[in-house]
């Protein structure tokens, strides 16, 4: 299963991070912005060539000690064709430094097109008889608000080539509650139904580690709730947003994990990216400060939970 593969990386790193790959141009630095301009222009193409220079230059620095990427598909579709381009090549490059990668593209339909978009980002294509990877990641985010239609499309695929999900559940930002924290008629809120359900989803999809390929976002800006579904979603793996520039920290992410300090990946992307404004360096030395906030966040994440034990 999918995630057994994540959770592998993350104890051998020691390490329950994914740096998020969400890329404007404006994060990127005036010198491989100029190189590219001065080959391509100042066009997509050139913008989405400098995207992908920055992207492998940050992945060069940090594939050692961070087991995982999560590039958020809309940073790069704002670019064209040439910036979906250039996610593709992230993607892989990113695995083939061994990294586990996580489209951020929060997919919902049902039915045949539910299908299209799971073997477009997990799946193989058929080009007249020929199998092909379109984007090939080894999970993506999805919205799970039109119910089991929009998700068995994703669980059958999973199935089939070894993929995982992380369906949205309760999610780190300020107005998540207005439709997430309203009660049902049992009591369950929302987003308690939500998990319930990636329980069931799950079942399909059994871990070695007694989490299934069925994940969910929930987020470290509530940390309450993030406990109370680690409680309640006991085989569902979190995948955690809101870890620094949204607010969250250590403290409030570690009600994710469980007692082996599994159950969990935190995000942090912009964090990571501009770590260098925060630590006073130049922006030519990007990648070695998003290295240095990697390995800080590590840390700062391993003194709250402890040793991660397989």
């Amino acid at each position: 299963m999918a995630f057994d593969r994540l959770i592998k990386g993350i104890a051998a790193m020691q390490n329950p991070t994914v740096a998020g790959l969400d890329p404007k141009l404006d994060y990127v630095p005036a010198s491989i912005k100029d190189a590219c301009f001065a080959k391509y222009g100042k066009t997509l193409e050139g913008a989405a060539a400098a995207l992908l220079e920055f992207n492998k230059a940050i992945i060069d620095k940090i594939y050692d000690i961070v087991p995982a990427i999560k590039p958020q598909a809309a940073y790069y579709e704002m670019y064209g064709w040439q910036g979906v381009k250039a996610l593709a090549e992230t993607i892989a490059y990113a695995q083939s430094k061994g990294m586990f990668v996580i489209t951020d593209g929060k997919r919902n339909d049902i039915g045949t097109t539910m299908e299209a978009y799971a073997t477009a980002h997990l799946g193989i294509t058929d080009v007249a008889g020929e199998q092909i990877s379109a984007f090939g990641a080894d999970a993506l985010t999805v919205n799970g608000y039109l119910g089991t239609d929009g998700i068995k499309p994703l669980v059958n695929v999973c199935k089939e080539q070894d993929k995982g999900i992380f369906v949205l559940v309760k999610t780190s930002n300020p107005s998540s509650g207005e439709l997430q924290d309203k009660k049902l008629e049992d009591g369950a809120t929302v987003y308690e139904q939500m998990g319930r359900m990636c329980e069931s989803w799950g079942e399909e999809l059994p871990g070695e580690y007694g989490y299934s390929g069925v994940g969910a976002v929930v987020g470290a800006t509530y940390p309450d709730q993030l406990a109370e579904m680690r409680q309640k979603a006991p085989h569902t793996f979190f995948l955690v947003p809101g870890y620094g520039a949204q607010g969250g920290g250590a403290q409030d992410a570690k009600n994710a994990f469980d007692s082996n300090g599994l159950g969990a990946v935190i995000n942090s992307s912009r964090g990571i990216m501009c770590a260098w404004k925060k630590q006073g360096l130049t922006e030519d030395d990007f990648a070695e400060a998003a290295r240095a906030e990697a390995l800080r966040m590590k840390e700062d994440i391993l003194n709250t939970i402890g040793e991660i034990t397989l």
